[in-house]
């Protein structure tokens, strides 16, 4: 609930305060005092439109605060109207945007009569308010709803352009041949097949190399005579024993890399053909390594993906035939579903209506007629109509032109429809009425500040004097100031106070005698209602 509200220049208000309680509040005072100034503040704080022109002449800006307490949480609202420029939002001291302010004030106030942004307005409350009147479950429908969705969503997925699915289909099928038709099977043959180019190209120069080797290592060369000298010179000599013994291994070392030298010498061929395939090879997996990846694992990694895409595109028409047998099953379901909760609609809506209409009789408004009109293949368009006078055609609320006859609907609507954001602000509710009528009406609003916080701005002693709680709004003119200029304040009024107040509005003199002994029935007839 709102429990503090704060102004500051605005319009004729230069500073006041309100501090509020639970039940119904009555806002009065003198036309002109500046009582619709109130709701314009409140309005502000629920994202309301800033008009530059509402700031006090001679003030900068305007600035209007609210305190709301919901339990043990509350939340501190701040708005700010520059006489120049963009207006600005706070919540909690931190700035925020006009629409994250008017999301938060949609859930804390609703505000009913010349204002527009009245949370009843709009359809998807006014659907939300026929399903909790009728009791009508629509968990189901939303759980179908949510599958549908998701199921349209996979359709799309494997779905597509059908042609641009073939030539990818084509695409991936020469990828995939391509690379299997190299059959790598070893990521590794790069490095195989670079040594094995290097034996081939020089085939020759590798054969003379290893014969010129041979030459010099063979038993007739001067190596193997030079060490067959060494072991003979030493040989029986004690002190050169282990120096015998490793000239004779180094001989059969010799000997042996000589073997070997020859040995591969004549296994190397000099073989143009095999050496011109290996290099075929060798640019073969090079354009492929270009095409598909730096190396030949990233080449197989490239394949593997490449197939199983290709796999999921040639299985579409089996994918896509079982998700439209899923869609044509979910369809089925849905519209059955739709189906109970339209009849379900359909059947609360002429109750509702009635419900409504048993108010607006007692609001001064007997031949006004509600309508609930319901369409969509579930219902789900919900709209709340009125002929406010006999023989009009029902206009959806947000078309009725009257302030107070939609003041009047709203309150009508609110008692049948508990539920609602716990504060209420109804402005012109009384507008073109009295007598019993206000009586009504301020019978009607006690009791809706039984469940919410209500606040009425009333220029009628018969619905203010139902409230709870009383203030006023005065005007002087402080003539001190050079143009005289207006002050505003707000009086919180009781006992004594409040039958001053009373009197002024039943009569326009606050010490009549008549008007007072009016006042104090009409407090008196009050009171069962207040308990007091």
């Amino acid at each position: 609930m709102l429990t503090e509200l704060a102004v500051r220049n605005l319009g004729v208000i230069g500073e006041l305060s309100l501090v509020l309680d639970t039940g119904m509040t009555a806002v009065t005072g003198e036309t002109g005092a500046g009582k619709t100034l109130v709701v314009e503040a409140i309005d502000l704080l629920t994202g309301g439109r800033a008009d530059a022109a509402l700031v006090r002449p001679g003030a900068s800006e305007a600035e209007i605060e609210g305190r709301f307490v919901a339990g043990r949480d509350e939340v501190v609202v701040r708005r700010v109207v520059p006489a120049d420029g963009r207006s600005r939002a706070y919540i909690d001291g931190h700035l925020a945007t006009v629409g994250a302010l008017a999301e938060l004030g949609g859930g804390l106030i609703d505000l009913h009569g010349q204002h527009t942004h009245q949370s009843l307005l709009r359809a998807p409350v006014q659907r939300a308010a026929l399903d909790r009147f009728g009791a009508i479950d629509t968990a189901r429908l939303e759980g179908l709803i949510d599958d549908r969705r998701a199921l349209d969503g996979e359709l799309a997925a494997v779905g597509g352009d059908a042609r641009a699915r073939l030539r990818e289909i084509d695409l991936l099928r020469h990828q995939v041949s391509e690379i299997d038709a190299a059959a790598i099977a070893d990521p590794d043959e790069d490095g195989r097949l670079d040594r094995a180019e290097s034996v081939l190209a020089d085939a020759a120069a590798h054969r003379e190399a290893a014969a010129a080797a041979v030459g010099l290592l063979d038993a007739d060369s001067t190596v193997s005579e030079g060490l067959g000298q060494a072991e003979a010179a030493l040989a029986g000599r004690e002190p050169f024993t282990g120096l015998t013994a490793r000239i004779a291994a180094a001989s059969a070392e010799v000997a042996d890399i000589a073997a070997e030298a020859r040995a591969l010498a004549e296994a190397i061929d000099d073989d143009p053909a095999a050496l011109q395939a290996l290099r075929d090879r060798r640019q073969l997996l090079s354009g492929l390594r270009r095409k598909y990846g730096f190396t030949l694992g990233e080449v197989l990694q490239f394949r593997s993906e490449a197939a199983a895409r290709l796999a999921e595109l040639e299985g579409h028409e089996d994918r896509a035939a079982s998700l439209d047998r899923r869609l044509a099953e979910m369809s089925e379901l849905l519209a059955a579903a739709q189906a109970r909760v339209r009849a379900r609609r359909a059947e609360a809506a002429p109750r509702l209506a009635a419900a409504v209409e048993a108010h607006l009789a007692e609001l001064a408004m007997a031949g006004a007629r509600l309508a609930v009109a319901v369409d969509g293949d579930a219902g789900e368009q919900v709209t709340f109509e009125l002929a406010a006078n006999p023989g009009h055609e029902p206009l959806p609320l947000s078309r009725v032109a009257s302030g107070g006859e939609l003041a009047r609907a709203m309150l009508a609507l609110r008692l049948v429809l508990t539920a609602g954001p716990p504060t209420l602000v109804f402005d012109e509710v009384d507008a073109g009425i009295g007598g019993t009528a206000a009586q009504a009406v301020g019978r009607s609003l006690a009791r809706l500040g039984s469940d919410h916080q209500v606040i009425v701005v009333t220029h009628l002693p018969q619905v203010a004097a139902h409230a709870d709680s009383h203030v006023v709004v005065e005007k002087s003119v402080e003539k001190h100031q050079v143009g005289g200029s207006a002050a505003v304040t707000l009086r919180a009024l009781s006992g004594e106070d409040r039958l001053v107040e009373l009197s002024r509005m039943l009569s326009g003199s606050p010490q009549s005698a008549s008007a007072r002994r009016h006042a104090e029935e009409l407090l008196a007839s009050s009171r069962p209602r207040r308990g007091s």
